[in-house]
């Protein structure tokens, strides 16, 4: 299992463009082949400031989404929102047992 969070820092005036794309884009995504899970957070406080947080089976899984038209078409629209460049990573979970 891998973990991607992307933080986004968008224009003020942007925040409602991007949060009606990800209505309408996360249903796709969370359906995409290999997503277990996705969600959006905010800032506490810079309420311009989100993060996605997605689960997906294997980096493979999340590289074809990646190269996916879905994924061109979203983020071509979701950076033209920008007001910094996104910074993400991809770390493998671990489940600790005590």
């Amino acid at each position: 299992m891998i973990v991607r969070i992307v933080q986004m820092t968008f224009e003020p005036g942007s925040v409602g463009d991007f949060l009606a794309l990800f209505e309408e884009r996360k249903q796709l995504i969370r359906h995409f082949e290999g997503c277990k899970h996705l969600e959006l957070w905010q800032d506490a406080h810079a309420s311009n400031v989100f993060f996605t947080y997605s689960m997906w089976d294997s980096e493979e899984h999340l590289n074809h989404y990646r190269f996916s038209e879905l994924f061109k078409d979203t983020w071509a629209r979701t950076k033209a929102l920008f007001a910094d460049k996104p910074q993400a990573w991809s770390v493998n979970q671990r489940m600790i047992i005590e």
